[in-house]
């Protein structure tokens, strides 16, 4: 087990990570609230604390993750009324197509999903504990926090409420003692899903779902937290309050982790910019890996240009897009996918199963493990692990090229280490678990699609140049390969045969 240091968002420094229990992780993240396809920025969030969480298995710990679905909420019970479908439904609905998309993205699935529509005898309980302290107040069949009762208010945000408020038109219910106090129960009204209380009929609100959620699976107290920084405030404040409201000053997390925001050309995204990228627009068109190593070549706490381009037609309708980053991320990948595949391909001609045991190897071989833990240790710094692994693919390419004057055994043992060590880096990554072969064909099928390569016109032309070669006619099979080349086409003539890709310069 490798002792972490991570940056806590409310100490505001990085310091040594000590759970409660040696070796063992309680995690929480706020997951999404489906009332819409899940966007890039869900899946951006989503693959940084699925990282986070892997990287720690990866380190030695247990972790035993947790992640929401909020269920209940405004905006759902908005869409509902607006469709005509049943709010809950269309929760349902929504979160069942977000842990599709996340899946694609290689995100795990959370050991415990909780929802709210489940929990509302322990989000009752809770606000019933919050009455019971005195932090909450009861008022014509709604609950609300009375944020005077809780000093300790905007310490995970750094800031005080008034800042906080500043320019900020906020709606007076003369009923509440103050205007900043929030909702943990909301009466029922026509037309919302509704639960029975010792308040009346009606629903939680947002913040105290998660709060109840945590305190059900993860107890009084537990390890880290996660979430978008925009959840800081008001959401994860409010979570503080409530919890520490009802359980004292010393419960809850003990840890907040914050992901950064992704940034399209410095703006926001914007249905009316033409950026708000579903997440199977983008599995669709480059590949869910794409995406995950694009997230995890960048420290999951900063901010993240990414290049994206909406295509329009002559009215300027978006009728598509081009994922630059994506684009750039996938070459990379069929980089290390075409090195693996290299590797495999190397031990299964050697005739033997690729033994990486603890014979002697090229001690920069020995380098790639160590490194990705220093690495992962230090705050999750996945950059600093995908350099390491830009490293050890290099040192298997120059093997696989120059074998002149290594030992044969040393030379196959060291490539079956670093194949072995290169996955096993990536499955803490999220990446490389595809079966090569299978990923460069999926890939030249995206390809293919995208620049209207006729792939069935390039078999031929390839079956043309096999025949012009075993006629020696070889003035035959270069033009061919020319004209394959002005198609966009690249041949590689292997001991199985001639195998082509697409050419990444084709337009």
């Amino acid at each position: 087990m490798t002792p972490v240091r991570l940056y806590d968002s409310f100490r505001r420094e990085k310091v040594l990570f000590e759970p409660l229990e040696p070796g063992v992780v309680g995690m929480y993240v706020c997951g999404p609230t489906p009332y819409a396809p899940a966007h890039i920025g869900h899946a951006y969030s989503a693959i940084a604390f699925d990282t986070i969480r892997r990287s720690l298995r990866f380190l030695g710990y247990q972790v035993r993750y947790v992640r929401n679905i909020t269920d209940v909420e405004d905006k759902i019970i908005k869409r509902g009324n607006e469709t005509g479908e049943d709010p809950m439904a269309l929760a349902a609905r929504f979160a069942a197509d977000y842990n599709r998309d996340m899946a694609r993205f290689g995100v795990l699935p959370p050991d415990i999903e909780p929802k709210v529509s489940t929990h509302i005898a322990e989000i009752i309980a809770l606000i019933e504990r919050l009455i019971a302290t005195g932090c909450a107040y009861q008022v014509d069949g709604d609950v609300n926090f009375e944020i005077a009762k809780f000093p300790a208010y905007g310490a995970l945000s750094g800031m005080k409420l008034d800042e906080l408020r500043a320019g900020e038109r906020v709606e007076v219910d003369p009923r509440k003692r103050s205007p900043d106090d929030f909702a943990l129960w909301k009466a029922a009204k026509p037309g919302e899903p509704a639960w029975g209380s010792p308040w009346g009929k009606g629903r939680p609100g947002w913040h105290i779902e998660c709060s109840a959620m945590t305190h059900a699976h993860l107890g009084d107290t537990f390890d880290l937290h996660g979430g978008g920084k925009d959840l800081i405030f008001p959401h994860h404040e409010n979570e503080i309050a409530q919890s520490r409201g009802a359980y004292g000053p010393r419960s809850f997390a003990r840890y907040w982790l914050h992901n950064g925001f992704l940034n399209f050309k410095g703006e926001k995204m914007s249905k009316s910019l033409g950026n708000v990228v579903d997440c199977s627009q983008i599995a669709d068109t480059v590949g869910g890996e794409a995406l995950r190593l694009f997230c995890v070549s960048h420290h999951f706490r900063s901010p993240v240009d990414f290049d994206f381009e909406a295509i329009r037609d002559g009215d300027g309708h978006v009728t598509g897009a081009r994922f630059h980053s994506l684009e750039a991320a996938d070459k990379k990948l069929e980089y290390f996918y075409t090195t693996l595949k290299r590797i495999d391909d190397f031990i299964a001609q050697s005739g033997n199963t690729g033994d990486a045991g603890d014979g002697k190897v090229l001690p920069e071989a020995d380098k790639l493990i160590p490194d990705a833990r220093v690495a992962l240790a230090d705050d999750f710094n996945t950059p600093v692990a995908m350099a390491a692994l830009h490293e050890a693919a290099a040192l298997a390419n120059r093997l696989l090229d120059e074998p002149k004057g290594i030992d044969k055994q040393v030379r196959r043992r060291t490539l079956a280490r670093l194949a072995r060590d290169l996955r096993a880096v990536g499955v803490a990554l999220g990446v490389f678990a595809a079966d090569p072969a299978v990923y460069l064909a999926e890939r030249r099928a995206r390809l293919v699609q995208r620049r209207g390569i006729d792939a069935a016109a390039v078999e031929r032309l390839i079956a043309d140049r096999a025949a012009a070669r075993a006629a020696k006619d070889f003035a035959r099979s270069d033009a061919i390969r020319g004209e394959l080349t002005a198609l966009g086409v690249a041949l590689h003539d292997t001991p199985r045969g001639t195998e082509w890709s697409v050419l990444d310069t084709a337009s």
